[in-house]
């Protein structure tokens, strides 16, 4: 898909200067950086890491005592 975008001069010549050196074309090294943007910024939903005891209604420290106690 191709996506029109504005970009000052000095971005342009840092990416022909990074597709230059790594022997790319321009548009491989701005899918790249898009590629790396998007991972950095991906969220995570919180639910998913608390998901196993979220209906649970325990905090974590009832449940480590809990846990702990059951030794």
């Amino acid at each position: 898909m191709r996506t029109l975008i504005d970009i000052t001069a000095l971005q342009v010549e840092a990416l022909e200067d990074i597709a230059r050196a790594e022997k790319l074309s321009r548009a491989a090294v701005i899918r790249a950086a898009i590629d790396e943007y998007v991972q950095r910024r991906r969220r995570v939903d919180i639910s998913d890491a608390f998901g196993l005891w979220g209906e649970a209604g325990m905090d974590g420290l009832s449940y480590q005592e809990k846990v702990r106690g059951e030794w």
